[in-house]
């Protein structure tokens, strides 16, 4: 682990929040088990709350005990991710407890990513499970497209890792596994 990583994760750790690259936008990240981490996110978003908030998870693997997924739906995940899509699926009970409650709370699916790059699956992995995957942007407003313009943005509010390949600039697909096939239910 560099020493970027190490800030990002000890921050994280402590419960702040740290921009971070995807393959598609940055992404804003807190330890998704962490409620007031996941709080400080809505707050610095400026974001409703009762909006849902995306997970990653650092393997496909991390996805099933998180989310219920037919034979379909895993078939899907095993031959699309990691990559450009957010898995909306419904929570498992194992979610609903771990996890934050304004990311699941009373929300009838969960949004997950595995994102295809490096820097985030190996900070998920490293803070040891879900983290937040929302983007780096305040509500309403465009997605940050450089850690100048994160920094410029959140300030000291939040930790900054950065490393190629850069993001495409283009949100995640959201593809619906709730039914008995995956359906994209929108598109970049």
């Amino acid at each position: 682990m560099g020493p970027s990583m190490h800030r990002a994760v000890e921050r994280m750790r402590a419960g702040g929040l740290v921009v971070y690259p995807t393959d598609t936008l940055y992404g804003i990240g807190a330890d998704a088990t962490n409620f007031d981490a996941v709080e400080a996110l809505i707050r610095l978003r400026a974001r409703d709350g009762a909006q849902p908030i995306s997970v990653a998870v650092s393997s496909i693997e991390e996805i099933e005990p998180l989310a219920e997924l037919g034979e379909e739906a895993r078939s899907y995940v095993r031959t699309h991710l990691p990559g450009p899509y957010t898995i909306l699926a419904r929570p498992t009970l194992r979610a609903r407890d771990r996890l934050a409650a304004p990311i699941v709370g009373t929300n009838p699916t969960i949004g997950i990513r595995v994102p295809d790059h490096p820097l985030a699956r190996e900070l998920a992995r490293e803070i040891g499970g879900p983290i937040t995957a929302t983007s780096a942007n305040l509500h309403g407003a465009p997605p940050v497209r450089s850690i100048a313009q994160a920094r410029a943005r959140f300030g000291s509010a939040a930790g900054y890792l950065d490393g190629p390949p850069h993001p495409s600039g283009a949100p995640s697909t959201l593809v619906d596994v709730t039914g008995t096939r995956p359906r994209i239910r929108s598109r970049p």
